[in-house]
C-alpha cells in the first residue's frame, strides 16, 4: 500500500530551534509568519501542518526554551544542598544565561511578550502562568529548606521571600536587555544575597 502524503523534507527539531532563535530575537509580536518561514527554511503551509498556528508554535518554542536555556536556574534550585545556596546559584545561573555571547540578552519567559495587541492576550497570560510557576518553584525550594532545617524563616514569610527573589530574577533580565554586563549583574546578585539573613530571620509582622 502506497504511503499517504509527501514525506517531510525538513527536520522538525532543527526548524523548532530556528523558530526559538527568531522569537527570542524579535519577541512574539515582532515575529511574523513570513519571517518564521524564512528562518525555519520551510513554507508557511508546512509550519501549520507540523506545528499549528503561530501561537501553537510559540508554545512549543517555550517548552524547548524551558528544557534548554531555561533549565540551568531550575537545576540550581534542585541540586544545591541548602536553600541559600540554591537561591544564590539560581541567580548566578540566570545571569549567565541572559548575558551569553550567542543569544539575546534577556529571558524569553519574562520579556518575549510583555505587552501588546488585545488578540495576543492568551500568549501573555500563557507566559504569566509560566512565571507564576517560577515563583512556585522558588517557594517550594524555600519550604524544602525549612523542612531540611537549613532555613529558619517563619512559614508565613516564604511567599514574600519567594516573590522578592522572583522579582530579582525578572529585574536581572531587564537590566541585561538594557545593556548591563555579567559583572554588573553580579553586583545586583551580591546585594540580593546580602538581604538573605534579614529576610529569613526577621518576622515580617507589623509592630503593634
Amino acid at each position: 500500500m502506497a504511503a499517504r502524503g509527501r514525506p517531510r523534507t525538513f527536520d522538525p527539531d532543527v526548524a523548532l530551534r530556528r523558530a526559538l532563535d527568531l522569537f527570542w530575537e524579535r519577541g512574539y509580536e515582532g515575529t511574523s509568519l513570513g519571517g518564521l518561514a524564512e528562518a525555519m527554511g520551510i513554507a508557511s503551509a508546512s509550519i501549520y501542518a507540523c506545528f499549528g498556528s503561530k501561537e501553537d508554535l510559540f508554545r512549543k518554542v517555550m517548552a524547548l526554551y524551558g528544557t534548554t536555556s531555561g533549565e540551568p536556574p531550575r537545576r540550581a534550585l534542585r541540586e544545591q544542598p541548602t536553600a541559600r545556596a540554591a537561591i544564590h546559584a539560581m541567580l548566578r545561573a540566570t545571569a549567565d544565561q541572559i548575558t551569553g555571547p550567542d543569544t539575546p540578552h534577556y529571558c524569553m519567559l519574562i520579556l518575549a511578550a510583555p505587552t501588546g495587541a488585545v488578540e495576543n492576550h492568551a500568549v501573555r497570560e500563557f507566559l504569566a502562568e509560566l512565571r507564576r510557576g517560577m515563583l512556585t518553584e522558588i517557594r517550594d525550594r524555600l519550604a524544602r529548606g525549612v523542612i531540611d532545617g537549613d532555613l529558619t524563616a517563619p512559614p508565613a514569610d516564604l511567599d514574600a521571600i519567594a516573590r522578592y527573589y522572583t522579582t530579582v530574577v525578572q529585574g536581572l533580565s531587564i537590566q541585561a536587555r538594557d545593556g548591563a554586563d555579567r559583572a554588573e549583574l553580579e553586583t545586583v546578585i551580591t546585594c540580593a544575597m546580602a538581604a538573605w539573613d534579614t529576610l529569613t530571620s526577621t518576622p515580617s509582622h507589623p509592630v503593634s
